[in-house]
């Protein structure tokens, strides 16, 4: 058997060929991220496989430029396996002389393959693949949102500070329709009284009306934002407003296709305390087949919310954090389930309330919350039936 490795480039990626006792046969390959590119790693390995061996084939997940060579490799026949770079730098470190350079990572990729000390990362099936595109382009657009709105935020508190305080959400229904009106306190008090009413009337259902209206002209009179250069900012939130509800509108769009792609998995991962269609996609898209992790303990280690160990001869640490070494985007998910999980589910909100009266800080009873969570997902899709709770 012959093993090669493959790292990763943008542009272009870098491949060293050994055989089973780790001798490098020849020197590196520097190939183009393209067809031709891809061909010319095909000529490479076949030009040193004199003996027709089976060719084994390892890489690293390096962001997404991985994938196209993953498919074109995976097309032609070979076994790809795709690591984690922190594998591969675990092999690095036996080495004296710490050399990181494209050949000298393709020759550690390869050894780690020969090692065999790593997890395979196995691209998903297209539905799979779709859905943790989706899902993850929904958290880049929500995140985008959310800095949207702390801009507006910014220039709210310069023109005008005191209007945030007369509604529970700047961003609900009633203050975003104002806005698209006024944004200056000259602007609400040029704004009739009975046009005010009408405002805070029809899109709060009657809620607020000549009360509030009052409030905010008051408000307006007295305010201490700044008088000058006030059209720019005008403009700009108007501007931002405009954008956001483009990219809300958006969002709804992209959650409907991601619900389209769950119903068609019909998976049971929404039967997970917390669990809703958006995280349900996102935890289902991330962790891909379930049949990846022997064990439960391998799928937290993952999600990386496994405990570091500090160990050294007779010491052992006791203030030991999280890992963070997994999946930031399973991670992410995990945790807000178990936020709402410790409200709501009736054994995890008990879980968390022990957890507290036992001195355990917020966040550390959280993360209980989020290792036992996985446990549950771990049977659920392993299993592939809904949670029913041990009350």
């Amino acid at each position: 058997m012959l093993i090669c490795g493959v790292d990763i480039g943008k542009n272009h990626h870098e491949a060293s060929i050994i055989d089973q006792d780790g001798r490098l046969l020849a020197k590196s390959l520097r190939f183009a991220n393209s067809t031709p590119g891809a061909q010319s790693l095909l000529s490479y390995i076949e030009s040193h496989n004199r003996n027709r061996e089976v060719v084994v084939i390892g890489m690293e997940a390096t962001g997404h430029y991985w994938l196209s060579l993953y498919c074109f490799l995976f097309d032609a026949g070979f076994q790809v396996n795709v690591i984690n770079p922190i594998q591969s730098d675990a092999v690095r470190n036996l080495f004296l002389r710490k050399t990181k350079n494209d050949a000298k990572d393709s020759f550690l990729i390869a050894e780690t393959i020969r090692i065999g000390r790593f997890s395979n990362t196995s691209l998903a099936d297209e539905d799979m693949l779709s859905l943790r595109q989706l899902c993850r382009h929904r958290t880049d657009l929500v995140d985008y949102i959310a800095d949207q709105k702390r801009k507006i935020v910014g220039v709210m508190d310069r023109v005008f500070p005191e209007y945030q305080s007369f509604f529970s959400d700047m961003f609900g229904k009633t203050s975003t329709e104002l806005l698209s009106q006024v944004v200056t306190p000259e602007e609400l008090l040029a704004l009739p009284t009975n046009e005010l009413c009408r405002i805070l009337r029809e899109n709060s259902r009657g809620r607020f009306g000549a009360a509030k209206a009052d409030e905010l002209r008051a408000a307006a009179k007295t305010s201490f934002g700044i008088t000058i250069g006030t059209a720019a900012f005008t403009m700009q939130l108007r501007q931002l407003l405009e954008m956001i509800e483009l990219l809300e509108r958006q969002l709804l769009e992209l959650e409907a296709e991601i619900k389209q792609y769950l119903v068609k998995l019909d998976t049971p991962i929404t039967s997970c305390p917390g669990v809703g269609n958006v995280l349900g996609a996102v935890i289902l898209s991330e962790i891909g087949s379930i049949s990846r992790f022997s064990e439960p303990k391998k799928l937290v280690a993952f999600v990386g919310i496994d405990p570091s160990v500090h160990q050294s001869g007779e010491f052992t640490g006791t203030q030991n954090r999280m890992s963070k070494r997994g999946s930031p985007h399973l991670r992410r998910a995990i945790w807000l389930a178990a936020n709402i999980a410790s409200q709501h589910d009736p054994v995890l909100s008990v879980f968390y309330q022990k957890k507290r009266s036992e001195g355990k800080h917020h966040f550390t009873a959280l993360g209980a919350v989020a290792r036992k969570l996985t446990f549950i997902i771990y049977a659920v899709l392993r299993d592939n039936k809904p949670y029913v709770p041990n009350c």
